[in-house]
């Protein structure tokens, strides 16, 4: 709730300093939980599931179809009344059932990687979902973490917490408990208060609940809260698809409605006619095919290590181009080890190992994979020693210090990127003398030829450097960072993951490029990438992308892949860079640098251990720290996005074609080619009959390379294939007309059938690229088919197809109707293949 602008904040309120700070109980917890309700920025209560199903009815098709059975019963006409009502019926509730199936399946995943927090419960600490966390309840923080609601911080160490989502502020700002120093309103003030959704960048504190959720400053402002990600390739491609069929709809029912009109027909039967059209021409069942197909491919991916947070997230992965990763731990071990220590000169040096140790010893920020190297190295005895400060490491200035002294003197020890590190210096120390040598151009030159070609060989450097400060200096601040002393380096090695390697070619074959995004220099991930047979066809520098405004940025993205040197800003504008040059990108990486990037791709990837920053922006989780884990997410993706596009290329040729053709016969039938209710049952048998495409498996030349929801390519298709479809059906009329004599009912029926039974068959000939009699469908495709397709031709003798206006067609009926079949499908396949070729050849 917003604070009175005349009481003072919640920080500063009279009882904040003596509320209980001991935890709640597992019962309190509960109660709490049920007065504030869950801890999220929008309280979302689950609707039952008597209102989810009724909020179907809410689709604008469904009500054009419950008006028009409304105007079905005033006007007498009582048949259409139920039938239509049964239709809708069937539609809705089979929609509701496989898409909650879908849902239920997709929460669970998402449930097993949701952000936790660590609290004190019952008097011991435990991890539980952050929607879970009430006022009252004290949580444990440490490097990573994201604050889980506004808080009091009761206890910290050396804790710097990045809030620019609120406050706008560049840097970390430091936490302490205690009443802070100006008593104002303004969040920045609030020196001994946490805010929910900002992030803890290094340090460890305990804090106590005051608000959760909506209450919240985050929350007292949820609508830009979260800075809205640019649509993903798949969400535009779904809403290009959208207004597609809408101008298509839009269109046939207005010149329905225009030559009914002109020949003076029934208004009744001219809407009714309209509206079964539209609902012909609209892909109803698209939304439940996407929902069951990812959803699918969702457990699937589970089950090769890979959790989806987000179920759209599995198309942009197959539809993935361009994979951006970090380089350490994805493309190497991550088992780093200290390999040497040497002074400016490059021999070795216990002295640059003692002042690394302390450094890393006194750091109490997160410890990095090179801080465990250093003190996995050897133990340096620090018990002389006590920290009196600490400035964290900070990815703008790369480096660390800790401020330490031991009863007679006081050091600064800063540990850093050597180049970083190297333009503080004055001095350096040698050998060879008793004082530091002063750092002048040549020794320049020659300290950074030294660390240089340590990186050259592959090492991961980092710069050790050191200045004696009085005795009484009491903090440690960025300006004391200045005119140091440089001990020498620590050179670190992590070697190339073996399976990198192959899987980065694999992916290659796959048609997805890699491109290595990372803080390292460049000498060292040119050494990677020659140890994994990368072939590096540019670099940029974070100085040069610095330097270049977003047009010029974007000219440079696509001939290089290698971006070495670059803050979290300058990952971000890779990202945004190559999403402009229209490339659908991934990013992986686990750190809290990486969370931007991670939210600006169009699927980000992460890992089971990365900080809940990272995990939080993440659209999928890998259980296992294996580039192969992608690459086989890669090819489910793509499987995923090729049976979408099944439902999506048959809804759009066969099934138009056979709208167009019923739209044009209005204009030479005295009668309706097709009753409403007829319309609406062929729609909802066709379906039905489609239910089992998330189940088929696509052609190998489908995941082969990656695609993207292209409308040129489906409007392509559509005018190819529905032709054909409209000009059986013509052939169909004659056939009924002068052939068999038709009258209005035997007319209806017989097209009825023949239109049902081209619509279903002829995804075995659009299912894939190839031969259908060489890539066999699903087996519960192939029975569900043909069974909608033997309920075609049977229905017309029973009962039930009386009440709809059938009448048995003559044997001789199904003859042609056979041959009709046969030659449509073979069409269909030549004009397929036409198709594909010319499309290869204009490639």
């Amino acid at each position: 709730m917003p604070t009175d602008a005349n009481s003072p904040p919640w920080w500063l309120a009279p009882d904040a300093a003596t509320l209980a700070a001991s935890g709640l109980s597992s019962s309190e917890a509960q109660a709490l939980l049920v007065q504030h309700g869950p801890n999220v920025f929008r309280e979302r209560q689950q609707k039952s599931l008597l209102r989810q199903y009724i909020s179907r009815f809410k689709n604008p098709l469904v009500l054009i179809l419950l008006v028009a059975s409304a105007v079905s019963a005033l006007t007498g006409e009582a048949t259409n009344f139920v039938i239509i009502s049964t239709i809708i019926l069937l539609s809705v509730t089979l929609d509701f059932v496989q898409e909650y199936r879908a849902n239920a399946a997709a929460d669970k995943l998402r449930q097993s990687v949701s952000v936790r927090a660590t609290v004190v419960r019952d008097g011991v600490s435990r991890d539980i979902p952050v929607s879970e966390l009430v006022p009252g309840d004290v949580a444990l923080l440490s490097a990573g973490d994201l604050i889980p609601a506004d808080s009091l911080v009761l206890e910290a160490r050396d804790l710097f917490v990045k809030q620019s989502l609120l406050t706008g502020e560049t840097y970390p700002v430091e936490k302490r408990p205690g009443r802070p120093a100006k008593t104002g309103n303004d969040i920045q003030e609030a020196s001994n208060a946490v805010f929910m959704g900002t992030s803890v960048i290094s340090g460890s504190a305990r804090i106590l609940v005051v608000r959760t959720g909506t209450a919240t400053a985050i929350g007292e402002i949820a609508d830009s809260v979260s800075r809205q990600a640019e649509p993903t390739s798949f969400e535009i491609g779904t809403k290009r698809f959208g207004m597609l069929i809408m101008r298509l709809t839009i269109l046939m029912v207005m010149f329905v409605l225009l030559v009914n009109a002109f020949f003076h027909k029934p208004w009744l039967e001219s809407f009714l006619f309209a509206v079964a059209l539209a609902v012909g021409l609209t892909p109803e069942l698209l939304p439940m095919v996407v929902s069951v197909t990812l959803s699918r491919g969702a457990m699937r991916m589970a089950k090769r290590h890979m959790i989806v947070k987000r179920l759209s997230a599995i198309q942009d992965l197959g539809s993935m181009d361009v994979l951006c990763t970090d380089k350490t731990g994805t493309l190497t071990e991550a088992k780093i080890r200290l390999e040497k220590h040497v002074d400016a000169e490059g021999r070795p040096s216990e002295r640059v190992l003692e002042l690394a140790f302390y450094n890393s010893f006194f750091e109490t920020g997160l410890k990095s994979p090179l801080d465990e190297a250093i003190l996995a190295h050897g133990q340096i005895d620090t018990a002389a020693w006590k920290k009196i400060d600490e400035v964290p490491f900070d990815f703008e200035r790369r480096r660390v210090s800790v401020l330490i002294d031991n009863g007679r003197t006081r050091w600064l020890v800063v540990k850093g990127a050597p180049d970083e590190i190297v333009g503080l210096c004055t001095h350096y120390e040698s050998s060879g003398a008793e004082q530091p040598q002063a750092v002048d151009a040549a020794a320049r030159a020659k300290i950074s030829t030294q660390y240089q070609a340590l990186e050259s060989e592959g090492f991961r450097a980092l710069g050790i450097a050191w200045r004696e400060v009085a005795p009484d200096h009491p903090h440690a601040v960025i300006s004391d960072e200045s005119e140091l002393v440089l001990a020498g380096f620590a050179a670190f090695l992590d070697p190339p993951k073996e399976s990198a390697g192959s899987a980065l070619a694999a992916l290659h074959r796959q048609g997805v490029a890699i491109k290595v995004v990372t803080g390292d220099s460049e000498l060292v991930t040119r050494h990677v990438c020659g140890e994994l047979k990368i072939p590096v066809s540019g670099i940029l520098l974070g100085s040069d992308i610095a330097a270049m405004d977003d047009y010029a940025l974007q000219a440079r993205v696509e001939e290089a892949n290698l971006f070495c040197r670059v803050n979290p800003g300058q990952k971000e504008r890779v990202i945004h860079a190559l999403r402009a040059r229209g490339h659908v990108v991934g990013y992986l990486g686990d750190g809290i640098n990486d969370a931007p990037s991670l939210h600006a791709a169009d699927v980000g990837l992460s890992v089971d251990t990365a900080v809940d920053v990272a995990k939080e922006a993440a659209d999928m989780i890998l259980l296992r720290h294996d580039l192969h884990v992608i690459q086989a997410g890669v090819q489910e993706g793509r499987r995923t996005f090729g049976n979408i596009m099944k439902y999506i290329l048959m809804g759009t040729s066969s099934n138009f074609g056979n709208m167009f053709s019923m739209a044009g016969a209005a204009l030479f039938l005295p009668f309706l080619p097709m009753l409403p209710t007829q319309i609406l049952l062929n729609n909802i048998l066709y379906d039905l009959s489609e239910i089992p495409i998330p189940l088929d498996k696509v052609d190998a030349v489908d995941t082969r390379t990656p695609r993207i929801m292209d409308m040129q390519f489906v409007r392509n298709f559509m005018l190819v294939i529905g032709p054909i479809s409209s000009l059986f059906d013509f052939l169909t009329f004659y056939i009924l007309l002068h052939v068999l004599q038709a009258d209005e009912k035997l007319f209806q029926t017989g097209w009825f059938v023949e239109s049902l039974c081209t619509q279903v068959l002829v995804i075995f000939v659009i299912r894939t690229r190839g031969s259908l009699l060489h890539s066999r469908p699903h087996p519960v495709l192939f029975a569900s088919s043909l069974a909608i397709v033997a309920i075609a031709a049977i229905l017309p003798f029973t009962w039930l197809g009386g009440h709809f206006g059938f009448v048995p067609p003559p044997t001789r009926f199904y003859a042609i109707l056979g041959g009709m079949v046969v030659a449509y499908l073979l069409v269909v396949e030549l004009a397929k293949r036409l198709f594909y070729r010319w499309m290869r050849q204009t490639a």
